[in-house]
């Protein structure tokens, strides 16, 4: 089986390139041609897979990225995947998460119409949330240019589905974090702070909304839900998540127990870092998930943190 990781170089792209290595797949990376290339995450499996060059704003370079590797699945992981830089640039994240989409799905068509794809879709699409636990029938209602973004590539995931009857799934994926999760990311901007803090490298940490609630989970779990969703018999759409909702602050209270310190006495709340329109509390129903793909969460909130805090406390101490 071939398989193609669009975003390969990301946090999830890195967890699913292994798993699928260990399921005897032929594996390639699409990576932006830049002049030094990040793969940090996927530096100890280089010699496994093929990595090439393609971009989601270039058609061609995605439909002879296909011609090339003529896949089996395709996983598209790629994006502006960070929710406040998306203010910041509004266009360049509409042209990737939404207009990206279409261009692989479109090279799909045009090349290899039975090859399975999924999409990366995300919790952020339910927004200022209508009923709670959220659900695959829940109504969307985005809060952010990434959000708004994100629900068009998810209804053209679907279109293409319906129109041109390509198995297209996506997974409506909630929070999820690892040590892999970029600096940027609150989650890892907290365990990191903690770890720096810990052994006398950063005496602060300045964070926004301490109240911000979501359902966080580990990427190494949701990453099988995303190969399962492309093993079944007909294609369709799946929420991810935990099922359990967890503060920012709950976050940092865990982490900072983690290293035996206290957090009022190193956290700083900074007015700056606070959205211009938050998203309400997101608590996501995987109960289709498990039905159908038989999946569930296997790592609690609590090892979560864990472990992120150890790993950064393992690199700060190298």
């Amino acid at each position: 089986m071939n398989a193609l990781i669009l975003g390969i170089t990301g946090q999830d792209g890195s967890y699913l390139a292994e798993l699928l290595l260990e399921k005897g797949y032929n594996v390639t990376g699409l990576v932006r041609r830049t002049s030094s290339p990040n793969v940090e995450r996927i530096e100890h499996i280089l010699d496994r897979i093929e990595l090439l060059p393609a971009d989601l704003l270039d058609q061609y370079s995605l439909i002879e990225v296909l011609q090339k590797t003529e896949p089996h699945e395709i996983y598209n992981l790629a994006a502006q995947s960070f929710v406040p830089t998306s203010w910041s640039q509004p266009i360049y994240t509409s042209e990737v998460n939404a207009l990206g989409v279409t261009k692989i799905l479109e090279a799909i068509r045009l090349v290899c119409p039975t090859a399975r794809f999924y999409q990366a879709s995300t919790s952020e699409m339910f927004g200022m949330v209508r009923e709670t636990p959220q659900r695959e029938t829940t109504p969307f209602y985005p809060r952010s240019p990434y959000a708004v973004a994100k629900t068009y590539g998810h209804y053209i995931t679907v279109n293409y589905r319906e129109s041109y009857n390509i198995f297209a799934c996506s997974g409506m994926c909630f929070n999820h974090e690892s040590p892999r999760r970029g600096l940027e990311f609150v989650t890892r901007k907290i365990t990191d702070g903690v770890a720096r803090i810990k052994i006398g490298k950063q005496k602060k940490l300045k964070l926004g909304n301490l109240d911000a609630l979501r359902d966080w989970g580990f990427a190494g779990d949701y990453v099988k839900a995303m190969w399962l969703m492309l093993q079944q018999d007909k294609p369709d759409d799946y929420v991810i998540a935990t099922g359990e909702t967890h503060s920012v602050k709950d976050f940092v209270r865990e982490a900072f127990k983690v290293v035996d310190l206290n957090w009022e006495d190193h956290v700083i709340l900074d007015p700056a870092l606070i959205r211009p329109a938050e998203t309400n509390a997101l608590t996501g129903d995987f109960s289709k998930a498990q039905r159908k793909l038989g999946w569930e969460p296997s790592t609690s909130f609590k090892e979560l943190v864990h472990m992120m805090v150890e790993s950064d406390l393992h690199t700060h101490s190298l």
